[in-house]
């Protein structure tokens, strides 16, 4: 379980969150939606380390609190993060892009080519997202929603024990959505990981999440599971931005 204890997190001069506390729950999948611009990104970015809270904590089970540089890293070797802007190559294949989420595990100026077993790991993860038969295809040459599916297919390949998604499911065509949702779906269920993934689709959260925090301001407006944020939930939030799905 990753519990956030009062955090408040800055970029910058700007208090973008204040004062968040929740549980997220280990081996489930939990929703972060709200309208744009009220630090649904930041709290992703502070989960993953990229942003330091000025204020409260986070802890992970097993791990301990993220203040300190061990512990951080240890955290940082279990989590694996699917960007909103895709952040691959162009010049590089899909394989090799897929590949990139393996750099850790080899020299940095290794000029080998990957080994056998890592380009079958990365082959399946590409299997996974649909996407084996554009394994040789520069990055450069995919449409977007390739392009995120690769980028889904390089954290797939890390085995995380935690998955964080910006916007994982923005350029994916809808017919795509619900293959890849289940391939997220199945990580829970059979390998355990727990999922946090920012989204905008309120209908596809409502259906993959277990559970939903909804952020307004800056702050957590709602917390708890699905069947819990209704219509009258979303319209409070929502209302002013008409991004309502």
């Amino acid at each position: 379980m990753i519990k956030l204890a009062q955090v408040s997190v800055r970029r910058g001069s700007l208090a973008v969150l204040h004062d968040i506390s929740t549980d997220i729950p280990q081996g489930k999948i939990t929703a972060v939606v709200g309208p744009s611009g009220v630090g649904k990104s930041t709290l992703l970015a502070t989960l993953n380390g990229l942003l330091r809270p000025y204020a409260g904590q986070i802890s992970i089970n097993g791990v301990g609190s993220l203040e300190k540089p061990a512990s951080l890293q240890a955290f940082r070797r279990r989590t694996a993060t699917v960007f909103q802007e895709h952040a691959l190559i162009d010049r590089l294949t899909a394989m090799d892009n897929v590949l990139l989420g393996l750099a850790d595990l080899r020299h940095p100026l290794s000029l080998l080519p990957w080994p056998p077993a890592m380009r079958y790991r990365a082959a399946k993860a590409l299997e996974d997202v649909g996407l084996l038969h554009r394994c040789d295809v520069r990055a450069a040459n995919l449409s977007g929603g390739e392009r995120q599916r690769v980028g889904v297919a390089r954290a797939l390949i890390r085995k995380p024990r935690l998955l964080l998604g910006d916007e994982p499911f923005a350029a994916v065509d809808p017919a795509l959505v619900q293959q890849m949702g289940d391939i997220i779906r199945q990580m829970v269920v059979r390998d355990g990981v727990t999922v946090i993934l920012v989204m905008h689709q309120i209908d596809t959260a409502l259906l993959l999440a277990d559970k939903v925090i909804a952020l307004a301001a800056g702050r957590i407006a709602f917390d708890g599971p699905p069947t819990g944020f209704n219509q009258q939930k979303q319209q409070q939030i929502f209302q002013s931005s008409g991004l309502l799905h």
